[in-house]
């Protein structure tokens, strides 16, 4: 995965990553269409495919929709690095396909705008901006077959027709 990332801080809730006032749709362009707004509005109009969201502590807290994972790679994010992550946004992410990586060091040493490579089976973050390279735990490889299948459902309907 590689791509520019956008920059926010601590205890990013899921009402700020997609607003409750668009959860009268489950669309997911749609809800790219709104993620992030209030926090950045011109965000889902200057996201590009395989961009990144670098966050620092809590990221997804709030409500356990699924709506805000859902919305953040329907916007084209490739993956979420945060010092932490909310737990059931943690799950979520994994269920609607969305890498998440927790890694301290990155998420304080990178910039909003910075070209990041990230390598979810080793955990390698490679800031190609800075020249810098951050170690975060791998991805389980059962977690990162379901990532792989882009989601829960898709990864119990492939197992389910033997693929």
């Amino acid at each position: 995965m590689k791509g520019n990332c956008w920059k926010f801080g601590d205890n990013v809730n899921t009402d700020l990553i997609i607003p409750a006032r668009y959860l009268n749709t489950t669309d997911p362009k749609e809800l790219a269409t709104h993620c992030m707004e209030d926090l950045s509005p011109e965000f889902s109009s200057k996201v590009k495919g395989g961009d990144l969201i670098v966050a620092e502590r809590n990221f997804g807290c709030g409500s356990s929709r699924e709506h805000a994972p859902i919305a953040i790679k329907s916007a084209g994010i490739s993956c979420v690095i945060a010092k932490s992550f909310a737990r059931i946004f943690y799950r979520n992410a994994f269920n609607v396909g969305l890498p998440v990586i927790i890694c301290s060091e990155a998420a304080e040493d990178i910039d909003c705008g910075n070209e990041v490579e990230v390598d979810i089976k080793t955990g390698h973050i490679r800031n190609i901006t800075k020249a810098k390279t951050y170690k975060a735990e791998p991805i389980p490889a059962f977690m990162n077959t379901i990532i792989i299948h882009g989601g829960l459902i898709n990864y119990v309907v492939q197992r389910q027709l033997g693929k």
